[in-house]
C-alpha cells in the first residue's frame, strides 16, 4: 500500500473486517523512501478513533535492501513499534513448519478484494473469487505468452495492483513460470534498467505498459544499444491503448523487428484478458487489441442499446460472462450492478469505447467518459491523444474537455515533452496545427499544458478524472490514494495558471 494514504487504507482495514494486517518496515521508490510502517499506524490509529478497529496484530516484513549487514534498520528509517500488537514476520515464522497444508475453498468463495478508481472519485471494493479467477488467469498467461518451461518472464508492473495480482502472481504461478520480481521504477539508477535486467537474467517475455515505454522512448534508441536483447521473443503491453508510434517504438527498437507484440484489453473488473492476439498466430495491427481471447464475446452498441454490425464505433460491451469476471463490488452489490449493467441490461458494459475496422479487428478508442462533444462532434481523447504524440516533440499527451460557453466543450490537453525540448508558444501552435491536419479543424485544441507528468495509478493507467478537475481549476480530488504521486497534481495546478489564462 505505498500508493494509499493513511486514511485510504483506514478505510480497507475497515471494509477487510481483518484481526492481522501485514506490512513492510519500508520500501525504496526509485531514490524515495517510504515509511509503510508509519502509514499502517495511521492508519490503524484512524480505525481505533471511529471504533470499529478489528486489528490486534501488525506482522511487519525487513526490507532486505533498507538492512545493515547486521539486521538493523537504516539510519534513514525509523520503524514506530508497539510491542504489544506489532510482531515482526522472520520471528514469528522462526518455529514454523516448512510444511502448510492448503485451506479447502469452495469455487466461489472470495479470493481477494481490490480497490479500482471510481469515476465518482470513490474507489470500487473489486471482488474476486477462487476458481474461476485462478482458471482465466492460468489460461490467459499460457496462450497470450505462449508460456514454454524455458521461458524467463517478466512483467514490470507493481504486484499490489490487478496486472500484478494476474500476471505476476496468479497466472505465472499457476503455470509453474520462472518470474522475474521488479521493485523500481524505469529509470532508476540509470535510464537503461529495463534493458540490463532483460540482459542480465535473458528475459524471452516481457510485459509492461505504454506509459513506460512512452518514457522510455524519450531517451532514444542510445541506451537500448549497451545491451543484448537477443533473448527477447515476445514483447506485451497492458494499462491503456498503445498509441502506434509507441508500439512501432517498441516492435523495431525493443523487439528488433521480430518479436510479437500482444497488445492486451482487460480491466481490474475482468480479472484477465479479453481482448488480445495470440503470439505468431494474429497478424498484427500496431494500436489494435485485435480480437477477443476464447469465449469472450464482444459487441458494440450505439447509444440506443442497438448492436452495430460490420465497421462500427460505439460502446464496448460483452455477451456472456468469461471464469475471470469479477463477482460483486465489496459491500455494494448495487453499485455493481448500476456501474456495469444498467445501462444496456443484458450486457457487461466496459466503460470503454471501441472502433471495429472493416477486418473485424477491436480498437479501443478511450473510455466514453472520455468521449468530447465540441460543438456537436463527438470525438475520443485517444484521437487527439495520438495526434499530439506524433509530433516528435511529444513523449505523451492525455486529453480531456472543459465547459465552454459556446461549444459546450472544448478541448483541454495535456503533454510531457521528451527531454531537451522546450515548451513554448512557437510549440504550442505547432501542436494545434498538427491536430488540425491530423484530425480537422473541429478538433482544434484551446488549451494546452505543460505536464512534466501526468497523474497515474501505480499500475500506470492516466487518472483523467484528475485531469479534468485541474483543466475546470476544482480543487476538491476526492480520493487520491490510487496516485503513484500525488505530488504530481500539485505541479500541474501550479502549471495550469499560464495554459487557462
Amino acid at each position: 500500500f505505498a500508493g494509499f494514504s493513511s486514511e485510504s487504507l483506514s478505510e480497507r482495514i475497515m471494509d477487510a473486517q481483518s484481526s492481522v494486517l501485514v506490512t513492510a518496515d519500508g520500501v525504496y521508490r526509485g531514490e524515495k523512501l517510504i515509511n509503510l510502517k508509519q502509514i499502517a499506524d495511521e492508519a490503524l490509529e484512524k480505525c481505533r478513533e471511529k471504533a470499529s478497529c478489528s486489528v490486534t496484530k501488525c506482522l511487519v516484513v525487513k526490507h532486505h535492501a533498507l538492512r545493515t549487514k547486521s539486521g538493523a534498520a537504516c539510519n534513514k528509517l525509523q520503524t514506530p513499534w508497539d510491542a504489544e500488537c506489532d510482531l515482526w514476520w522472520d520471528e514469528a515464522m522462526k518455529e514454523s513448519s516448512e510444511v502448510c497444508e492448503p485451506e479447502w475453498l469452495d469455487a466461489e468463495d472470495p479470493l481477494f478484494i481490490l480497490y479500482t478508481s471510481g469515476s465518482t472519485g470513490k474507489p470500487k471494493g473489486v471482488l474476486h473469487t477462487v476458481a474461476g479467477y485462478l482458471l482465466y488467469t492460468s489460461l490467459t498467461f499460457k496462450y497470450v505468452f505462449d508460456h514454454h518451461h524455458d521461458d524467463v518472464y517478466w512483467c514490470t508492473a507493481d504486484i499490489g495492483w490487478i496486472t500484478g495480482h494476474s500476471y505476476i502472481s496468479y497466472g505465472p504461478l499457476a503455470n509453474g513460470a520462472t518470474s522475474v520480481l521488479f521493485e523500481g521504477i524505469p529509470v532508476h539508477p540509470h535510464v537503461g534498467r529495463f534493458w540490463e535486467v532483460i540482459e542480465k537474467y535473458k528475459v524471452t517475455k516481457f510485459y509492461t505498459a505504454p506509459t513506460a515505454i512512452r518514457l522510455l522512448m524519450k531517451y532514444g534508441k542510445e541506451p537500448l544499444q549497451k545491451y543484448d536483447l537477443s533473448s527477447l521473443r515476445i514483447l506485451g503491453t497492458v494499462g491503456e491503448p498503445i498509441n502506434p508510434e509507441a508500439w512501432q517504438w517498441y516492435h523495431e527498437a525493443v523487439g528488433q523487428g521480430r518479436c510479437p507484440v500482444v497488445d492486451t484489453f482487460w480491466q481490474t473488473e475482468t480479472g484477465g484478458h479479453v481482448l488480445t492476439p495470440l503470439p505468431a498466430a494474429t497478424p498484427l495491427k500496431p494500436g489494435s487489441a485485435t480480437f477477443p481471447f476464447f469465449g469472450v464475446e464482444p459487441t458494440i452498441l450505439n447509444e440506443h442499446g442497438e448492436e452495430l454490425e460490420g465497421e462500427a464505433e460505439g460502446y464496448l460491451v460483452f455477451r456472456r460472462p468469461w471464469p475471470g469476471i469479477m463477482r460483486t463490488v465489496y459491500k455494494n452489490h448495487e453499485r455493481f450492478e448500476n456501474t456495469y449493467f444498467k445501462k444496456f441490461p443484458g450486457f457487461y458494459v466496459t466503460g470503454d469505447g471501441c472502433r471495429r475496422d472493416k477486418d473485424g479487428y477491436y480498437w479501443i478508442t478511450g473510455r466514453i467518459d472520455d468521449m468530447l462533444n465540441v460543438s456537436g462532434h463527438l470525438m475520443s481523447t485517444a484521437e487527439v491523444e495520438a495526434a499530439l504524440t506524433e509530433h516528435p516533440a511529444v513523449a505523451e499527451a492525455a486529453v480531456v474537455s472543459r465547459p465552454h460557453k459556446v461549444k459546450g466543450e472544448c478541448l483541454y490537453c495535456f503533454v510531457t515533452l521528451k527531454d531537451c525540448r522546450e515548451f513554448n508558444h512557437m510549440l504550442v501552435e505547432e501542436l494545434k496545427r498538427q491536430v488540425r491536419e491530423k484530425i480537422g479543424p473541429i478538433a482544434t485544441p484551446d488549451f494546452i499544458q505543460n505536464a512534466p507528468a501526468l497523474p497515474k495509478t501505480r499500475s500506470g493507467k492516466i487518472m483523467r478524472r484528475i485531469l479534468r478537475q485541474v483543466a475546470r481549476n476544482e480543487k476538491d480530488l476526492g480520493d487520491l490514494s490510487t496516485l503513484a504521486d500525488p505530488k504530481v497534481v500539485e505541479e500541474l495546478f501550479s502549471q495550469r495558471c499560464e495554459a487557462a489564462a
